[in-house]
């Protein structure tokens, strides 16, 4: 991907590999790549690190629309 904006962090690759599986099955192109957020209380977790989900600057609120929660995500 050329030219990507930061949709999510996640972390590890598998997690990763599954956004961007959900992503694409949705006709959004999705990469992902390792992150250093010094930061974050997540720094370090995992085998392989956080990552950055990336899709186009123009599919990034339908990518968010997608990737967030609904109502259905409640606990039960």
């Amino acid at each position: 991907m050329d030219e990507g904006v930061r949709v999510i962090t996640v972390q590890g690759e598998p997690e990763a590999e599954a956004f961007c599986l959900l992503l694409r099955s949705n006709g959004i192109e999705c990469a992902h790549r390792l992150t250093e957020e010094e930061d974050s209380p997540f720094e370090g977790f995992g085998p392989d690190g956080m990552r950055e989900l990336l899709v186009h600057p123009s599919d990034l609120e339908a990518a968010r629309a997608l990737l967030e929660p609904g109502d259905d995500a409640s606990a039960t």
